[in-house]
């Protein structure tokens, strides 16, 4: 969806219980504001469908590695897990700066998920070889 609209094409998804609670992908460019990732996005709509902002239930599974602020709203939402597919060696909040273990008063478990890996670096790398062709 990202993709078809000009975004970087990440998308965010947050489950409970096994269920998917909410679900997003970036606007920052349709919107034209800074902080509309798709994990910052899909925390909002979990927080107001649950309506609190306490996500210690729930896992989020997001096709990149989250940068710092991303991380810092998983953080602060107390989100229990969080799995993602790709590493961003350049701007990760856990490949540089290991944000979700050695902060605040709260730590967030991760997972990179390998098998999905390959797929969505194709997926990201062929948004951006696009963008540069025009």
């Amino acid at each position: 969806m990202a993709n078809s609209i000009g975004e970087v094409p990440i998308g965010a998804v947050i489950t409970r219980d096994g269920k998917i609670i909410s679900s997003a992908h970036n606007t920052r460019e349709k919107d034209q504001i800074a902080t509309h990732h798709a994990e910052i996005l899909a925390i909002e709509k979990a927080c107001k469908k649950l309506k609190s902002w306490r996500l210690d239930d729930c896992e989020m599974y997001v096709n990149l590695e989250p940068c710092p602020m991303c991380a810092g709203a998983i953080l602060n939402a107390r989100i229990k897990h969080l799995y993602f597919a790709v590493k961003d060696e350049k701007s990760g909040a856990i490949s540089k700066f290991n944000m979700l273990e050695n902060t605040l008063n709260h730590t967030t478990s991760f997972t990179q998920l390998y098998e999905f890996e390959d797929e969505n670096k194709n997926l990201i790398q062929n948004f951006f070889k696009s963008k540069r062709k025009k």
